[in-house]
């Protein structure tokens, strides 16, 4: 993976801590409606997250409104706006092509830029999208519709939830409308994890509940997510609730020339940080590295909420991270190279084998048995390599589990070549 595109995704692994301390936002009240002052420390201030409370009615206080008093925050949300450049994926890597053939990402994908495109970005992909659940994390009014009419706002029409649309990428999504007080708005989260979700910071929830593994429900098209506590939060048992909790395997797509009915995995960074390996998941959270305590001109202490990586935050690299990291961005460096490197290796490999697979099923060569095993291990090596291929860390969250996801992609890359050769 080119040095480029490897820092962008790093810093859009900062963005998925936007979630987290957000200390700007509203109180359950229209825009219209009056915040208190802000104290000298602009704090979150709860230790456990809140859970949004559904059908109760209530109203996005839009960014915008709460500019006035809360100019530190809103002044570094306005700076994601800096973050304007799209990197595309398909060219920087020609077999994503083949491994997403059938399914939108083999059509167009980039990198995300700042959190405050999201709506602008979801609207002119090339990607198709028929439902409004497309817009889940994109816009504080979707967020904000589900807690107050349910799960049938998913498969409401694409175009008729953006006639809705009032507030992008806001306050909302982590704060509800209570400044600095930190909030789980989307109830697929805390659904997922039930009684543990009390045993993760409200930071990295707030960040978890959009950078996440997700699926959407076959019967709801809701937004879902494929475990039931922090214990089976995990590729492989994520890949044992897609192929057994349903009537047949769970697919995104199926791969119409292969057969192969193939999962896309989305940003898992809540689960791959969170995962096992991970060496700060118990002492830290999203917002430590990715949104740094900033003081104002004024001496006020907030949250900075220029949602990017901490390798460009030279004031949190001098006074939190050198402490522990010496060379931060060497070691980031060396970790992206190893993890990248052998990521591109076995996708060339995975869809070299892609080609092999194709021709044996026009050619009939394999039988009715070895084509179902072969179809079955793809399925396995494509979930495991593209977990760490479109994690934003790049290895830099947690090389244990990008390591251990390698090591199972290519044990399925190893058998597949056994059977349809190098």
């Amino acid at each position: 993976m080119e040095r480029t595109e490897s820092m962008a995704k790093f810093a859009i692994a900062g963005l998925f801590v936007a979630a987290a301390a957000l200390g700007i936002a509203g109180g359950k009240m229209s825009a219209a409606s009056s915040a208190s002052v802000p104290p000298a420390d602009e704090k979150p201030v709860n230790e456990t997250a809140r859970v949004a409370e559904t059908g109760t009615g209530i109203v996005v206080t839009k960014a915008q409104d709460w500019a006035e008093k809360y100019p530190n925050e809103f002044e570094t949300y306005m700076k994601n706006n800096e973050n304007d450049e799209i990197h595309s994926y398909l060219e920087l890597h020609p077999y994503l092509k083949t491994l997403y053939r059938g399914y939108g990402f083999a059509i167009q994908y980039g990198s995300a830029r700042g959190h405050t495109f999201v709506v602008e970005d979801v609207q002119s992909t090339g990607r198709p999208h028929k439902m409004a659940n497309c817009y889940t994390c994109k816009t504080s009014n979707m967020t904000a519709k589900v807690l107050n009419e349910g799960d049938s706002v998913y498969s409401m029409a694409f175009d008729d939830l953006t006639a809705e649309i009032t507030d992008a990428f806001g306050c909302f999504h982590c704060h509800q409308n209570e400044p600095g007080v930190l909030y789980v708005t989307h109830r697929y989260l805390s659904d997922a994890l039930g009684a543990d979700l009390e045993k993760v910071s409200p930071e990295t929830l707030s960040c978890g509940q959009c950078h996440s593994e997700y699926h959407f429900a076959v019967d709801t098209k809701a937004t879902t997510l494929a475990y039931h506590d922090l214990a089976t939060m995990n590729p492989d048992d994520m890949l044992k609730f897609y192929n057994e909790e349903f009537d047949e395997p769970f697919a995104d797509w199926t791969d119409e020339e292969t057969g192969v009915r193939k999962l896309k995995v989305q940003h898992p960074e809540f689960e791959t940080f969170m995962g096992a390996g991970s060496p700060h998941a118990s002492n830290m959270t999203c917002a430590d590295c990715h949104m740094g305590d900033t003081k104002a001109a004024d001496g006020t202490t907030f949250t900075n909420h220029y949602w990017t990586s901490p390798l460009d935050n030279q004031e949190l690299l001098d006074s939190s991270c050198s402490k522990c990291h010496p060379n931060l961005a060497a070691d980031v460096e060396k970790i992206h190279e190893e993890i990248n490197g052998r990521t591109d290796a076995l996708g060339e490999r995975l869809a070299a084998l892609d080609e092999k697979l194709i021709k044996a099923v026009k050619e009939n060569t394999l039988s009715e048995k070895e084509l179902a095993e072969v179809r079955e291990n793809f399925r396995s090596a494509q979930w495991y390599w593209d977990f760490v291929f479109v994690e934003n860390g790049d290895g830099a969250h947690n090389k244990t589990l990008a390591t251990k996801c390698l090591d199972s992609a290519e044990e399925y890359i190893v058998k597949l070549e056994a059977v349809l050769g190098k």
